[in-house]
């Protein structure tokens, strides 16, 4: 984050969903107003190409942690195809030992580290695409669209238990991020090659953060109250939507049973 400022020369950026230290991929940075949309970019779903390495448990989950075991297994096509229908849809998923939630105000992997376990309550996640993209044993290859605060090294060790063996992630990688997918995003290197107006034009205007929510007009009376916290009237929209003045964006409402409520606003009208 601290190179991207640099790059761009701006005080105030922020991002959109963290990667593990083995992850590689699409990172959302936001500069400026942006960073207040931070918190809606996080909800959206999120899509990655997840490579396992079945036959072995490492006590992390993916390829940091030592392997504590391993298994032999036979897995056939049609028997993968099965085991990976079982996890797609809504599921219940135990969150990992290593990993950022907390107990008592302890992260969950600095108690890992020291050895200890706790109970952690199962959470529903959704995963709305689950595909092989390539198996050659003992790696399979995976294509996973999912709802926030899904654990992809979990799902690996759960679909190695439905083939009947034990796994770890050996490499992740997001593709997706809501609507923004990494085939269009720019690395570090590359920006840094770039020349200023160049790198410029490659920044996103604010109303692409919005591109996928549905879209609500206010006139200028309108916004006046929005911005000063009010409650609107206001039919035709359901949910979060995008809220844009005469100026441009305003900022982000949730509509429900016929009122528009402020979710975030931009600082100042006409925003872009």
């Amino acid at each position: 984050m601290q190179e991207v400022k640099k790059i761009f020369k701006v005080r105030k950026a922020g991002h959109a969903g963290t990667l593990d230290p083995l992850a590689s991929g699409l990172l959302l940075v936001l500069f400026g107003e942006a960073t207040k949309f931070a918190g809606p970019l996080l909800d959206a779903d999120k899509e990655y190409v997840a490579t396992v390495k079945l036959g072995e448990k490492t006590a992390t989950g993916d390829a940091e942690g030592e392997i504590i075991e391993r298994s032999a297994f036979q897995v056939s096509g049609p028997g993968l195809q099965e085991a990976l229908k079982k996890f797609e849809g809504s599921i219940e998923q135990v969150p990992p030992m290593y990993s950022a939630l907390k107990r008592d105000g302890v992260p969950l992997y600095e108690l890992a580290r020291r050895g200890e376990s706790v109970e952690r309550p199962a959470r529903r996640v959704e995963i709305s695409l689950l595909e092989e993209i390539r198996f050659e044993a003992p790696l399979l290859e995976l294509r996973v669209r999912c709802s926030k605060g899904t654990y992809i090294r979990t799902l690996a060790e759960d679909i190695a238990v439905a083939l009947g063996t034990v796994g770890h992630v050996t490499a992740l990688r997001r593709t997706a991020s809501g609507t923004f997918k990494v085939s269009d995003a720019v690395g570090l290197a590359a920006l840094e090659g770039m020349g200023e107006m160049q790198r410029r034009g490659r920044l996103l205007p604010l109303t692409a953060l919005l591109a996928g929510l549905p879209r609500a007009e206010l006139d200028a009376a309108e916004e006046s109250r929005f911005r000063n916290g009010q409650a609107l009237a206001f039919e035709g929209v359901q949910g979060l939507c995008g809220v844009y003045g005469r100026g441009g964006v305003v900022g982000l409402g949730k509509a429900d049973a016929g009122r528009l409520r402020p979710v975030r606003l931009t600082a100042t009208q006409g925003a872009e």
